[in-house]
């Protein structure tokens, strides 16, 4: 691990190990009888919280990494469906240090929250949607902001301006989006707050979810509807799909929750799950080490850093399309339409096909 990923998982550890000592009901339930694991709760969900980091989506390609490079950190690593079980099961525990984690962020106390909803694929074909476990509740159709039909379900989130989760759910693509933002307040009565501003998009125009808001004390801000008399705000509004898409892109791209790989319900919320606290992990650590840039800014933990050799990878990244010509130091050259592999001194080359569609040079 790098120095910055080591020192978060550090912290992050330590956070953890003294939150499930303060509050032993976090933990997941275990039979009496049996053995306890070797691997604690709190080295599973810093093992998560790495994993997304890094950039692994698939558990088997990440556990490599960790017996490869991560022993001295955590010497006792389960197996692949051992790690995929025991993940499934913290899914409270996920939650609980979610608002413990964003309590110690200094953008938690902003009086500006935002709302939005993004589609979450779990199926390409409409076969795989109807053979699902999730059949039920992920629905299948047609977005248009994808241009394609998959069958997924509906990311609620309710973020700061700086991209810090503060409430979460998952419906399916059809749910009601203000009230999927009632049920998101509701799980924490600290998150009403007199003044508090909930920015959100013309979806969330209803005078009840309004009339319910303004009770609990917190001002919606939408995009006025033609016909309507000119809404309080407007200043607010005209970045707010800049910000709220740029949240979405951090967790779809560089936590890769579009390739989070659940089949099934517990599966889903689990990876989900260990997103969002990745992402409030990181802006807690920025914030913390007033590191400039983005309070979501994820490169120092998942990006080659500049001290590795050339023609090494970072273990998280992902290799550029050419990187097998620069490991293979092979050189292609063009000479009257034939490609020749450059090889050493005296030896043949071999000719290849050209694939130019225009033919000869």
């Amino acid at each position: 691990m790098n120095a910055n990923l080591d020192t978060l998982a550090t912290t992050r550890y330590v956070r953890i190990d003294d939150a499930l000592k303060d509050h032993p009901a976090w933990a997941p339930e275990r039979p009496a009888i049996g053995i306890p694991p070797k691997l604690t709760d709190a080295e599973l969900i810093t093992l998560a919280i790495i994993q997304a980091l890094l950039g692994f989506a698939s558990e088997a390609q990440f556990l490599r990494h960790a017996r490869a490079h991560l022993r001295p950190w955590f010497p006792c690593l389960p197996q692949r469906s051992g790690y995929n079980k025991r993940l499934r099961n913290p899914v409270v525990l996920m939650q609980h240090l979610m608002a413990v984690f964003r309590r110690d962020c200094e953008t938690y106390h902003d009086d500006l929250w935002l709302v939005d909803s993004t589609p979450v694929e779990c199926g390409r074909s409409r076969e795989t949607a109807k053979r699902s476990d999730l059949a039920g509740w992920a629905s299948y159709g047609y977005c248009a902001s994808r241009s394609r039909f998959f069958g997924g379900l509906r990311l609620h989130l309710i973020c700061t301006p700086s991209g810090l989760p503060i409430a979460a759910a998952l419906t399916g693509d059809q749910g009601d989006e203000r009230a999927a933002a009632i049920a998101m307040l509701d799980t924490d009565p600290a998150m009403y707050r007199p003044g508090q501003k909930l920015k959100a998009d013309k979806g969330y125009r209803s005078a009840a979810f309004e009339a319910e808001l303004n009770a609990q004390g917190i001002t919606l801000i939408r995009p006025t509807r033609k016909g309507e008399k000119q809404r309080p705000g407007r200043r607010f509004l005209q970045p707010f799909r800049q910000i709220i898409e740029s949240v979405n892109q951090t967790l779809k791209a560089q936590l890769d929750l579009e390739r989070h790989g659940g089949r099934k319900a517990e599966g889903v919320c689990a990876r989900v799950l260990q997103r969002l606290l990745t992402l409030t992990t990181a802006i807690w650590h920025n914030g913390t080490t007033s590191r400039p840039g983005p309070a979501r800014h994820l490169t120092p933990y998942d990006h080659q850093p500049r001290s590795t050799p050339l023609g090494t990878t970072h273990p998280g990244s992902r290799p550029p399309a050419r990187a097998a010509t620069t490991l293979l130091r092979m050189a292609v050259c063009r000479l009257g339409g034939v490609a020749t592999h450059r090889t050493s001194p005296g030896t043949k080359p071999r000719p290849a096909a050209s694939t130019d569609p225009r033919g000869p040079l």
